[in-house]
Order: C-alpha cells, then structure tokens, then sequence
C-alpha cells in the first residue's frame, strides 16, 4: 500500500478507539501514529520516508545509508554520549540496513516489539508515555494492511519465513487495489472531518 493509505488507516483507528477507550488524543499521539504507520516501510528505498532522506532511491543506497549511519551513532556515542539509547538507535538503523521490505524485521511481530520498546524506552526517559498506545497502533495497523495485499507480511519473521494473507488479498498498483486505497483514504477525510473535532473539544 502506499504511504497516505497506511497513514490513514492508523490514524484512522487510532481515532476511533480513542473514543471507546481511555487514551488521550493530542495532535502529539497523532503524530506518533503517524509516523508508525509509515514506519515499517522504512525498509524499502522508495517508501514515504526514504523519499525525503536517500539521494538515490536503490536498495544499495538505502542498505549503505542505514548500516553507515548505525555505525556512526554508536562510535559517536562510544566516544562523546554513552547513552544507552543512541546504542539502541544505531542497532535498528544497522537492522533496517539490511533487512529487505516485506521479508525481514519490519514487518513482523519481532520488528513491532523491538521498534514498540525502543519508543516506549524513550517515551518513558523523556516522559510522554501517552504516545505509545497511539504509536502501537499505527505501526500494527500497518502490518494488518498489508496483510491484505497479495504479498502478505512475514509475520512470524525470524523464527518462520511465511508470508500471512487475509482471505480477500489485492495486487497493489492494480486498477482494483488503487480503488480500495482510494476508498480507505476518502472514508478516513471524511471520517476524520466528522469526529475529530468533537473528540479534541474534550480536551480543552
């Protein structure tokens, strides 16, 4: 799927079980579904993010970028900061580096708890633990949606190889798949227009 449909279908979701369960919605926790919901693709040269990070958009590229850029954290750390959590940042980057879209870490349950903790691990440090419901449900969000394509996810990545599918799957690009995604975004706009505003009153 491409980008705006999975940022969609997160917040989308998030929205809707703000208002049935107890979780505060800010325009903070709806950008940490967000940025979740494009995350897993951050594996794949030519998704959303990469766009605007890689100068060219090639798997080689993005496999340099991310392991050199782990490499560089972790010694820039070793020799100014110490922080535990820069150690971890240039791990996943490393792991992103080599990890291939829709085959390796990403997108998988391993890859939503090691990228889950790493931001919880953050926002408990710098003390906004009410993003990381928000930010869980766009990242599994994701990995349902694609579920949903004919490729399927490796959910099960490392321990089983297999990609999961929904019953009823979409070839994406295809005239039927760009017809879905276009429904999902037009229902979260209109969705979005509807509810929103009255669930952020509540919080005035």
């Amino acid at each position: 799927m491409t980008g705006k449909t999975h940022l969609g279908i997160g917040v989308m979701f998030t929205i809707i079980l703000s208002e049935y369960f107890n979780m505060t919605l800010t325009t903070g926790a709806l950008l940490a579904c967000a940025l979740a919901s494009i995350l897993p693709d951050i594996d794949h040269p030519k998704s959303f993010i990469n766009q605007y990070i890689l100068p060219f958009k090639n798997k080689l590229t993005k496999t340099t970028f991310y392991f050199t850029l782990g490499i560089v954290i972790y010694f820039i750390n070793s020799f100014y900061f110490n922080f535990t959590y820069f150690n971890l940042i240039s791990f996943f980057s490393v792991l992103i580096g080599l990890s291939n879209h829709r085959n390796g870490l990403t997108h998988s349950i391993f890859g939503f708890l090691c990228f889950v903790s790493l931001f919880g691990y953050a926002a408990v440090v710098y003390k906004f633990q009410e993003y990381i419901i928000p930010f869980s449900i766009g990242y599994i969000m994701h990995l349902i949606a694609d579920m949903f394509t004919n490729g399927g996810v490796p959910i099960m990545y490392p321990f089983k190889k297999k990609r999961f599918k929904m019953p009823f799957t979409f070839k994406v690009g295809s005239w039927i798949g760009n017809l879905i995604e276009s429904a999902v975004i037009l229902t979260f706009l209109i969705y979005a227009a509807w509810r929103l505003p009255l669930i952020l009153t509540k919080y005035r």
